[in-house]
């Protein structure tokens, strides 16, 4: 059955029924009286409208075409079915095509059942001793057009709800240091991917403790989605608990592997960090890393150097059997650190999809040294990123802390 010419599937790329110009081009009649079903279809013929009519008798019938995958613009429900009784057949049916506009066909002395589908969610109600064939096409028009108008403020709360989650996730995975005094000049930059639709799970944190000691850390937990982000932020704010509380080293790695094991959603879900200690005098730093790459390590001459302590697997790779080793480094008076994401070197730069990788990333940072340190940090991430703009730009996260002091 068909309401003005038949459209073929190929005609309808939307998934909503309608037409690039918001026509509906597919309604589906739910009407189980062959008189009535053949009144609306010679009125939508009279209508205007060029849709593909599709008629079932039973609320049945139409749960199958549309567990088939049909997605009409419209539906047109008739109240009284073999099946289905008033709003209860309304109610499966909004809930099988919520994203259909649905106008309910009444009796004369039915109209405020017609009301009251309407509170319950439907477009419109019609009652079917009084239908002509341009009411039924303008009905049917404005309860799309009402639908979609719907869906669309529907889709815009989403987006503003989910803008808000991760602003406070974002809150959550890059706090605000805390260190206090001028003995230590912190800079820190977080940069999302250009593919990045989904919040992702870098983190970082920068503590300074009585003792006058300074711990960093630094975490990527593999993937990207609001999961990944709160696990990033447990993690962010589990490792400043264990640091306050005067954790350290491979015994607080441990702990947030436990941690990570007993709130992870994915058995297969791991993570990446760098957390290391800097003395009182900034002369030493212990390094302990999980999967994580190397640092830079900047001299007060300019130089920069690459360090990559031992290190261990990522944790939760293979729940209790990681170990970390600590490694201590001397730091040059009035140098500097640079932890970093991986994000910051696996932009591709050549044409068979070769990456900057760590040894073009301390050619960029050896040619950015002497700035201060935001000026340095700032060419650093605009530097891989302009070697990798031919291809794209960078794909992944990038955050980055470096942390410096002065010579004396």
């Amino acid at each position: 059955m068909a309401g003005g010419p038949v459209r073929s599937a190929a005609a309808m790329p939307r998934t909503d029924g309608t037409g690039d110009d918001g026509e509906p081009e597919t309604l589906l009649l739910v009407e189980d009286d062959p008189g009535d079903a053949l009144l609306i279809e010679e009125f939508l013929a009279d209508s205007g409208l060029h849709a593909r009519l599709t008629w079932v008798r039973t609320l049945a019938r139409a749960q199958e075409l549309l567990t088939d995958g049909e997605r009409p613009a419209c539906v047109l429900l008739d109240l009284h079915l073999p099946d289905a009784q008033g709003l209860e057949g309304l109610r499966t049916l909004l809930a099988a095509v919520p994203q259909a506009a649905v106008i309910v066909l009444t009796g004369m002395a039915e109209e405020q059942a017609g009301l009251a589908a309407v509170s319950v969610g439907a477009q419109d109600y019609l009652l079917k001793g009084q239908l002509e064939p341009e009411w039924l096409g303008r009905a049917i028009r404005y309860a799309v057009q009402r639908k979609q108008v719907e869906l669309s403020a529907a889709a815009l709360q989403a987006v503003r709800l989910r803008a808000e989650e991760n602003a406070r996730l974002e809150r959550g995975l890059l706090p605000r240091p805390l260190v206090s005094g001028e003995r230590l000049k912190v800079v820190t930059r977080y940069r999302p991917g250009r593919m990045h639709t989904l919040l992702g799970g870098d983190f970082f944190d920068v503590v300074e403790t009585g003792d006058g000691a300074v711990h960093a850390v630094i975490g990527d937990v593999a993937g990207h989605g609001a999961a990944e982000a709160a696990m990033g932020v447990c993690l962010r704010v589990a490792w400043r608990s264990f640091v306050l509380a005067g954790v350290s080293g491979p015994p607080l790695l441990g702990l947030l592997e436990r941690l990570l094991l007993a709130e992870r959603d994915d058995s297969e879900a791991f993570v990446t960090l760098t957390s290391l200690t800097l003395d009182p005098g900034r002369t030493r730093a212990r390094v302990v890393r999980a999967g994580h790459p190397g640092l830079l390590v900047q001299d007060g001459a300019g130089g920069v150097r690459l360090v990559e302590t031992a290190g261990g697997i990522a944790l939760g790779m293979m729940p209790g059997l990681g170990e970390w080793p600590e490694e201590e480094i001397a730091m040059p008076p009035g140098g500097g650190l640079l932890l970093f994401t991986d994000g910051l070197f696996e932009g591709v730069v050549g044409p068979d999809g070769e990456r900057l990788d760590l040894g073009g990333l301390l050619e960029l940072a050896r040619g950015c040294a002497g700035r201060p340190a935001e000026e340095y940090v700032d060419a650093l991430i605009a530097g891989a990123e302009a070697a990798s703009a031919e291809h794209g730009g960078l794909d992944d996260d990038v955050a980055v802390i470096h942390l410096g002091w002065p010579a004396s």
